[in-house]
């Protein structure tokens, strides 16, 4: 296994983090991520965003009720989701000094080697340039991630995940809608108890993800369980926190406690 990358970090933001609860934009959800990445990229760190929300976003653009159903309109959605999300985080990282550049992803850039390969020496050169990477899914080529049962990246939290170990960082950091994960739910129990720590993910750990997340999103703690997994194994560490304090990465990077942390195997 290659060594990982001490200072490099990837940070994955749900839809429910950049939308509010009607479909509509979250304009300050996109500037506090932005200073806050810009601030711990100024720190020395080498960051990757990967962002969910195309289709949400495309799907509220073209004035559809609600988010599309049928698989050619997610795919048109995701088309226009994808213009609108670059244009904002061009907007907003420029306000901070900094440089984005787009990666959309299909399942068989991670499969065939030669393409895998290649993808790595481009976010290698992009962050040895200092360009933040924003990633998503091509949704509107790949009909696989968003309809197959046969997905290799399931959500965007499966895929930071793969992210994470095609680049070698350390750090992966999955900004929710949540704290993290608890002992119970915390939408149906006030007094539930947020675990802090977890070096091991067993059938009780999984017995505590519940269902899926908000209606906006397609994943939940599952997947997000799934993700932690994937990196662990790798022994990079991954922290689930509220997606609403995006500042709070500053404290993830300095080893503080924050959300809930997986620890990544030694």
């Amino acid at each position: 296994m290659n060594e990982l990358i001490e200072n490099r970090i990837v940070v994955k933001v749900g839809t429910s983090t950049l939308t509010h609860s009607g479909g509509e934009l979250n304009f300050r959800s996109f500037d506090k991520l932005a200073v806050a990445l810009s601030d711990i990229q100024n720190r020395g760190w080498e960051v990757i965003l990967v962002s969910s929300g195309a289709i949400a976003v495309g799907a509220h653009k073209m004035r559809m009720p609600e988010r599309p159903k049928e698989l050619r309109y997610k795919q048109a959605a995701a088309a226009v989701g994808q213009c609108e999300l670059m244009h904002l985080y061009d907007k907003f990282f420029s306000e901070y000094g900094k440089t984005v550049g787009q990666i959309l992803l299909t399942a068989e850039d991670i499969e065939h080697e030669e393409r895998k390969q290649n993808l790595i020496n481009t976010f290698d050169s992009l962050l040895e340039m200092g360009i933040i990477p924003i990633v998503n899914e091509n949704d509107s080529v790949s009909y696989v991630e968003i309809e197959s049962e046969h997905k290799v990246f399931g959500d965007n939290d499966t895929l930071s995940a793969i992210v994470a170990v095609l680049c070698r960082a350390k750090t992966l950091v999955l900004l929710s809608d949540i704290e993290g994960l608890y002992e119970s739910d915390p939408r149906e129990n006030p007094d539930a108890r947020l675990i802090r720590e977890i070096r091991k993910i067993d059938d009780e750990i999984r017995s505590l993800a519940g269902g899926s997340g908000s209606t906006r999103g397609t994943g939940g703690m599952i997947t997000k369980l799934q993700a932690a997994e994937i990196a662990m194994v790798r022994g990079i560490d991954m922290v689930i926190t509220n997606g609403q304090y995006p500042e709070r990465l500053a404290d993830i990077i300095e080893g503080k406690p924050v959300g809930t942390l997986f620890v990544g195997r030694k």
